[in-house]
Parts: structure tokens; C-alpha cells; sequence
């Protein structure tokens, strides 16, 4: 009788084991910091990733290009904050990336700005100027070219990583026009150390395109189709507190670091619809914008679409 009761307890003991069993997903994240990418962040923080099974493993990058390799490499399970012209040339290069959820539509987020004295008066002026981008095929390094187009100038483009570090060589005259988004460079704004020269969405048909995405590969996706979806599910909840419980915005600010950062710049900059995972919009018309600037040659045909896209969240 003692031998079967130490059966039954070792059973049962196994059975609660496997019912609170953690699953851990790795994260490439482009930019540490950015409000649109803070969601993996705030949500562990707060125990809600945890309450759906989950511990995510976070790695910061400087960018698209470097967010995309990690998923690549398998060194990630999901890529956050890629643009989109960057994982369409992936996806042309052969590459087994797919797109699965919306990380922003519009451009509300990024911006350009010069220090107070600079001569340059706005982004007409930047005719052969060094003008900043985060790495190649980011949403950065299409609002550079897209801005050029809209202003009719040919500055130098130039891959200066993060905003912070960005911020750096604009201060120190190594480059002329630096990027960034408003969490990063708030408290500068309002000391007036710098002045804004161009926001992204002074492209008209950028306002409503998603212009950054998250994505894995295939091989994740054939391993981890279920908790992925936990993933979703724990993001999606996060996402709503961040825009409706102040605990969520003290969290962000103090892992941030932005104390000038508030929910009047939140939404002004980061309209809570642009970063619902499930938004997908005028992607025919960034594959145009990603054959003129040729990160692309043509545009996917209908049946690479379906493939790119087919895992998108719902």
C-alpha cells in the first residue's frame, strides 16, 4: 500500500511538473528602448508572459539587418522591429523568414533632427549632406530614401546604428542629420539642443503602410507553432495595459530610462491601432517603394505573398 501511495504522489507530482513547465522563445529586438518594441519587456516585467508559460530570452540589435540575421541563424525565435523592405529582400534572396504580425503601420515613430545651431532649416537642405539611418533595409533606411524622393535632394546616407549612439556622432559633427524616435531624444527636443528637420510620415503614402514587422523562420515555426501562439496571446494583453494602465507606462519609463516620455507623446507618435499585431497594410505599395530603392527586384508574385505572409496573425 505505502509502495502504491509513493507511486500515486510521484505521478501526481509529475503531472504538476508538466502543467507549470516554462517555455522559453528568444528574442532579436532591433533597438532597446523603442516604445513599439517595449511590449516583450513591460509584459515580463509585470508577470504576464510568465502567467501564459512563458520566459523570453531578449537580445537588443542595432537594427533590421542584424535582427534578421539572429532569426537566420536560429540564434533567435522571433524578430521584432524589422522593416518590411528588409524582409522582403531577405524573402527574394531565398531566405526561410516568414512574416507573422505587424510591429508598426504608419510613420508616426521616426524622425530626423539636426543640432539647435546647425544651419540646416529642414530636410530640402541636406543636398550632400550625411544623413543617418539605423542598418540596411530597415524602416529607417527606407525613410531616408523615400525623403529624398519627396524633397528632391540626394543627401549621403549612412548607417549609424542605434538612436543613442546616432545621437552621439550628430553631437560631435560626425554626422550631419541624425535618427532617431521620440523616446530617445524627448528631453533634448524640449531643452532645445537639437531641432526636428523631417518626421517619416511627411511621406504621405507612408502614413498608412506597415513599414516594420515581426518574423522567424520556418524551422520555429515547425517547432514552436504553440507556444508562438501563447506569445501572441500574452503580447496582445500587454499591448492593452500599456495604453491603459499606468503601471505599464512606470514600468516602461524606468526600464527605458525616458522620464520626459508620456501618454501625450505616446500617442501622438504611437497610435495604439499602428501597433496591433494583426494590422497589415499597403504592403503592395512597399514592395513598389522596395523595387525603386532596389532592395527588391520585382514585386512577389501572388503565390510568394501567400507564403511570406501565410503565419500572419489573424
Amino acid at each position: 500500500m505505502q509502495a502504491l501511495k509513493g507511486l500515486v504522489l510521484g505521478f501526481t507530482l509529475a503531472l504538476s511538473a508538466g502543467a507549470f513547465a516554462i517555455d522559453t522563445l528568444t528574442l532579436a529586438i532591433g533597438q532597446r528602448g523603442t516604445w513599439e518594441n517595449s511590449a516583450p519587456e513591460v509584459g515580463q516585467q509585470m508577470g504576464i508572459f510568465e502567467k501564459h508559460g512563458l520566459k523570453l530570452e531578449i537580445l537588443y540589435t542595432q537594427g533590421a539587418g542584424e535582427t534578421i540575421q539572429a532569426v537566420l541563424s536560429n540564434s533567435a525565435d522571433l524578430g521584432m522591429g524589422v522593416g518590411t523592405p528588409g524582409v522582403l529582400a531577405a524573402y527574394e534572396k531565398g531566405a526561410p523568414i516568414r512574416a507573422l504580425a505587424n510591429g508598426m503601420t504608419g510613420a508616426s515613430d521616426l524622425l530626423w533632427y539636426v543640432p539647435a545651431n546647425s544651419p540646416l532649416q529642414s530636410f530640402k537642405d541636406v543636398n550632400g549632406k550625411t544623413v543617418a539611418y539605423s542598418t540596411n533595409g530597415s524602416s529607417s533606411n527606407q525613410g531616408v530614401l523615400a525623403l529624398a524622393k519627396l524633397y528632391g535632394v540626394t543627401p549621403r546616407p549612412v548607417a549609424t546604428g542605434s538612436p543613442p549612439s546616432t545621437f552621439t556622432q550628430v553631437m560631435s559633427g560626425q554626422v550631419d542629420v541624425g535618427w532617431s524616435v521620440p523616446t530617445f531624444v524627448a528631453a533634448a527636443l524640449k531643452e532645445k539642443r537639437i531641432r526636428m528637420v523631417a518626421r517619416l510620415s511627411d511621406v504621405p503614402a507612408l502614413r498608412v503602410q506597415t513599414v516594420r514587422l515581426t518574423v522567424s523562420n520556418i524551422r520555429t515555426l515547425a517547432q514552436k507553432k504553440e507556444p508562438l501562439a501563447r506569445f501572441f496571446t500574452a503580447y496582445a494583453e500587454t499591448m492593452e495595459k500599456m495604453y491603459s494602465d499606468p503601471a505599464a507606462m512606470k514600468v516602461y519609463v524606468e526600464w527605458a530610462k525616458v522620464p520626459d516620455f508620456d501618454p501625450v507623446l505616446r500617442d501622438q507618435f504611437y497610435p495604439k491601432e499602428n501597433l496591433r499585431p494583426g494590422l497589415l497594410s499597403g504592403v503592395k505599395e512597399v514592395m513598389d517603394d522596395a523595387v525603386a530603392m532596389k532592395f527588391i527586384k520585382k514585386p512577389l508574385t501572388d503565390a510568394q505573398f501567400k507564403e511570406l505572409f501565410g503565419s500572419y496573425q489573424k
